[in-house]
């Protein structure tokens, strides 16, 4: 098990790039299963979950290559069912999130599904009703095998209807589309995520021949194809990489400038830093952010304590409420957290109250942070990350604290940030692995 050393107290200065989104990649990596034709992919995160992720297409049979720096083509002539059905299959989709995104290419494209448990962060229960529900209302047939915790699904054909989703999940909905491009009919999806990341696959899959009306609403109408073809698609930055930065120019008192953000797709992410008092201006396409010896937090017109919660999008993606928590720590004022979609994703403050800060958590969903406007220092502590946003959260606070902080299990982190303590030292951090 990996270690950061952190030695605390250090700001940073420069530019810094957002690598490839995450949660896009995975997406497009599956819907790559659609079609028999080359797809080529540009700004690929060099991460564990996205890594992972390749080589099982490769174990599967799909013919990957690497073209770039951050560039594949896969070709997914045929697949390998033989492997699978096999131990080894199973052992690497349970400990890839993504891996649940394989469902609704494969039933589509080859009528056949084997899909295991997924795995991915301890943050409490991710539900994958949406996803067998929506597949199931296309005509597609699952059972259980519970002694190997494998689901098969099959279908003759998938056949286009009307569905209301339960939740608007991303996963969920990406799924169902990558189904429903190739079933017969029309298919409606109301209540649908919208997230730039589901739009951003639409608008390839519509390159690819799919027709997907309704892109970035949450009412989708796909009239299904008989096949799909090849195409190029770049990603975009990843918005969670983003406002980590905007948290650790603040924490740090640093001058930083984000480039390249795609800031059209950023949403609220800037508005709610500015609500915790934190400056940044948009340049073009980048965010720079100054160095502030304080920052105040807003409260709401009638004068309520602020309160900041996770929304489907346009509203706050949940993936940063670990770092709007830290960063409100040194601020002026108080904010309630709300993190409404994961039960244990605030389990991390304990140890950020080890550090000094002054947190209430009030139950599972939601933590009040009373700021320390900067009267006195977090301090350097040991602790391990249980998932990969609270891991950056805590990445972040022990830059600010006084003193050396160590952090375990960083795995965690190396999932979804690339080589973060090389950009990071890069800029003036004194972060070591071990």
């Amino acid at each position: 098990m990996a270690s950061f050393v952190i030695e605390g107290g250090h700001r940073l200065n420069g530019n810094i790039y957002p690598q490839g989104a995450k949660n896009e990649i995975l997406q497009i990596i599956c819907a790559t299963l659609l079609t028999s034709d080359e797809v080529i992919v540009h700004n690929i995160p060099d991460i564990l979950d996205v890594n992972n992720l390749i080589q099982l297409m490769r174990d599967m049979g799909v013919k990957v290559c690497k073209l770039g720096i951050n560039s594949y083509s896969f070709k997914a002539e045929e697949l390998n069912y033989e492997y699978l059905e096999s131990d080894d299959f199973l052992k690497k989709g349970s400990s890839l999130r993504g891996s649940v995104m394989l469902l609704g290419p494969m039933i589509a494209r080859f009528g056949r599904a084997l899909i295991c448990k997924p795995g991915g962060d301890k943050i409490g229960r991710r539900r994958l009703d949406t996803h067998f529900l929506g597949i199931q209302n296309l005509g597609a047939h699952f059972n259980y095998d519970s002694s190997r915790e494998l689901y098969e699904i099959t279908a003759d054909k998938l056949k286009g209807t009307y569905m209301l989703l339960d939740e608007a999940s991303v996963t969920g909905t990406a799924n169902i589309v990558m189904a429903a491009v190739l079933a017969e009919g029309i298919t409606t999806i109301y209540n649908a995520a919208c997230e730039p990341y589901l739009q951003q696959l639409c608008k390839m899959l519509n390159r690819m021949g799919a027709k997907i009306s309704g892109i970035a609403s949450n009412l989708l109408t796909i009239e299904g194809v008989d096949e799909l073809h090849g195409t190029e698609h770049t990603v975009l930055p990843d918005m969670i990489e983003v406002g980590s930065f905007i948290g650790m120019a603040a924490m740090t008192q640093s001058d930083l400038t984000i480039k390249n953000v795609s800031y059209e797709n950023l949403g609220i992410i800037p508005e709610s830093f500015r609500r915790l008092g934190v400056k940044l201006e948009q340049r073009n396409d980048d965010i720079f952010v100054p160095a502030q010896d304080c920052y105040e937090i807003e409260s709401f017109i009638d004068g309520s304590i602020m309160t900041i919660a996770d929304a489907p999008w346009p509203g706050l993606t949940p993936d940063l409420l670990s770092v709007i928590l830290v960063v409100a720590t040194q601020a002026k004022g108080s904010v309630l957290l709300h993190q409404k979609m994961f039960e244990s994703r605030l389990f991390f403050v304990d140890k950020l109250i080890d550090m000094g800060a002054q947190i209430i958590l009030c139950d599972p969903h939601r933590a009040v942070v009373i700021g320390h406007n900067r009267n006195f220092k977090l301090r350097g502590s040991n602790m391990t990350s249980p998932d990969i946003r609270a891991g950056i959260a805590l990445l972040i606070a022990a830059m600010s604290a006084e003193g050396v902080s160590r952090i375990h299990n960083i795995e965690q982190i190396d999932r979804g940030y690339q080589d973060i303590e090389g950009r990071l030292n890069g800029i003036g951090a004194k972060i070591t692995r071990i």
